[in-house]
């Protein structure tokens, strides 16, 4: 059974709950702006991600509060200067970012309160903060206001006009390493996640034709009661399945497993296996098992 919320009938405070804690995680984006005086300001925003690659855009949402329908230090900022640096936030400045969440009056820096270090950024007047193991540095193309109301967004889109990687978080390819980035993400109240060690799932599929496609799949699989969703979906993701001569070949070295295969159970007995060999990474040896059943 499901509940049934229709935007309007509810506050609009418990609105913004329900949306945070289904559209989750999200990745934040930390900006950093300057006003016209030279004083910075430094916020957290989860409504927030990458739209682009070429030209690279980012967009974030600054919205109004619920509580007095007002905007933030970092809109007005950005509508002055139409500028920012969006920084990533890692495990190590979790905390001190969400001391840059409070809402400190304008003439009070994040940067000090947090104990961040502000540096100078190389195409924008805003600082990059040091800490943080990427630095997007964005002129701001457009601002769309999405309504007047408590709640309401601006959409901010930035155009990426220079980005600083840290070599700590690269692996031998010069691709970032999501272990060693150690990203944080946004849930709903005051749950985050931590996009690291067991969290991450390497998850390879070909985005191009063939595939197998669940229609494609043997009975026995399509029907199963033990293999989960995750399980048959994997199988309908391959290129091709093996035939059985070609499955029972590969297995010809495991005698527990041609016992199986010769049982009256074989079935049940094989998807059960099955299921733990996939628990346990041993994804051949779990395809060429229920291909040979």
């Amino acid at each position: 059974m499901k509940r049934k919320i229709i935007p309007g009938t509810i506050p609009t405070a418990d609105l913004h709950q329900y949306l945070l804690g289904s559209v989750a995680p999200r990745p934040i984006a930390f900006v950093s702006t300057m006003d016209a005086q030279g004083r910075t300001n430094l916020a957290p925003y989860s409504f927030f991600n990458a739209f682009s690659s070429n030209p690279p855009i980012l967009v974030f949402s600054s919205n109004r509060r619920v509580e007095g329908n007002t905007t933030k230090d970092t809109l007005h900022n950005i509508m002055e200067s139409k500028e920012c640096v969006v920084n990533v936030v890692n495990y190590e400045i979790v905390r001190q970012m969400m001391i840059c969440s409070v809402d400190f009056p304008t003439e009070i820096s994040e940067f000090e309160q947090s104990g961040l270090t502000p540096v100078p950024a190389e195409l924008v007047k805003c600082p990059l903060v040091k800490e943080s193991p990427v630095n997007m540095e964005c002129v701001v193309q457009e601002i769309i206001p999405l309504g007047d109301q408590g709640g309401a967004g601006h959409l901010i889109i930035c155009k990426v006009v220079c980005m600083h990687v840290s070599e700590s978080v690269l692996d031998e390819n010069s691709r970032i390493d999501p272990h060693k980035i150690d990203l944080m993400g946004r849930m709903g109240r005051a749950f985050y996640v931590r996009a690291s060690g067991k969290s991450v799932l390497a998850m390879p599929q070909s985005q191009h034709l063939p595939i197998v496609g669940y229609p494609n799949l043997p009975e026995h699989i399509r029907m199963s009661n033990i293999l989960s969703a995750n399980h048959i979906a994997y199988l309908s993701g391959l290129k091709a399945l093996p035939n059985q001569l070609t499955a029972l070949e590969f297995l010809k070295d495991f005698p527990d497993y041609q016992n199986i295969i010769k049982s009256i159970d074989k079935i049940n007995s094989g998807h059960h296996l099955a299921v733990k060999l996939f628990e346990e990474g041993n994804m051949d040896l779990a395809v060429n098992l229920l291909c040979a059943l």
